[in-house]
């Protein structure tokens, strides 16, 4: 059914959100509740369950899951599938995520290994687990990348990593899928300013603290002003979630989803670079961040 826009109508429609406890997931879970959809949000904790629930004012069943872990993940579908019967589900959102933040030479392998399975190997596993449901609805995949899945910025080159792997997965799905029904977008949000900013300033620093005094002399000045800089850069920003929930929403309900969606200049800006310039070129555009100040 569609409205009087031309957009598909929110009305019955279900839809799993990953990552909702904050930031652009709770933002998400929210304003899709808000406007109609019937939102099972992930969580990991049963107290974002409470709280996410208290904060909506529309359909919101909070389900407990973590993408990194394979018996969460069996038992979230297990849980939606019970809630929802046959009818199906419209929209999977992978929202769930990481960032890690530090010069590649101080990632150790373990840090590395958590950031893939929650941004990469987690979300196909949630995928593979609500095909099924999303096939009988003939529904869609969103998922929530980065403008940091267009160019590699340094000291976020593990996330890097992880986003471009995501948007690969988004493409080779889209080719998969689309055959059966299901359409796949990916929604690419710039620097917002959401908790995970914290997250990664506090972890940065100590990811750096970690590793041997020469290489953390190498990297310190240059590495902490980038942090700055980048926090500096969400808190400025005119985009906030709210934008990002109004993205995910349109792919969720347009006739015909873009493949991708960006949120922000930085992250329209970032897929225009990463096509236009010659790689020499990027990097000289990045080059002010990696050089030391005396």
């Amino acid at each position: 059914m569609s409205n009087r826009t031309g957009l598909l109508s929110p009305g019955g429609r279900a839809v799993v959100i990953t990552g909702a406890s904050s930031g652009l997931g709770k933002a998400t879970a929210l304003h899709l509740a808000r406007v109609g959809f019937h939102v099972f949000a992930g969580v990991r904790r049963q107290e974002d369950a409470e709280r996410l629930s208290a904060a909506s004012t529309g359909r919101l069943t909070p389900v407990i899951l973590d993408v990194t872990d394979e018996k969460s993940v069996q038992e979230a579908v297990g849980a939606v599938t019970e809630h929802i019967a046959e009818a199906g589900l419209w929209g999977l959102v992978n929202n769930a995520g990481i960032a890690v933040t530090a010069p590649l030479e101080c990632v150790a392998p373990e840090l590395l290994r958590r950031q893939l399975e929650t941004n990469v190997v987690g979300q196909l596993a949630v995928i593979q687990g609500f095909l099924p449901l999303l096939r009988a609805r003939g529904g869609r995949v969103v998922n929530v990348t980065s403008g940091v899945g267009n160019v590699a910025i340094p000291y976020l080159g593990a996330y890097a990593a992880a986003q471009f792997a995501k948007e690969a997965l988004s493409d080779a799905l889209r080719r998969e899928l689309g055959p059966q029904g299901i359409a796949v977008s990916v929604v690419q949000p710039g620097a917002i300013m959401t908790p995970i900013w914290d997250k990664m300033s506090t972890e940065g620093n100590s990811t750096i603290e970690g590793v041997a005094e020469p290489v953390q002399e190498l990297y310190r000045g240059p590495f902490l002003r980038f942090l700055e800089t980048n926090e500096n850069a969400a808190r400025t920003s005119r985009k906030t979630p709210d934008d990002v929930a109004l993205a995910v929403f349109r792919a969720l309900v347009a006739k015909s989803p873009k493949t991708r969606y960006g949120v922000g200049r930085d992250a329209t800006g970032g897929r225009l670079l990463a096509r236009l310039l010659p790689d020499r070129a990027i990097d000289r555009v990045f080059g002010g961040i990696v050089t030391p100040t005396h």
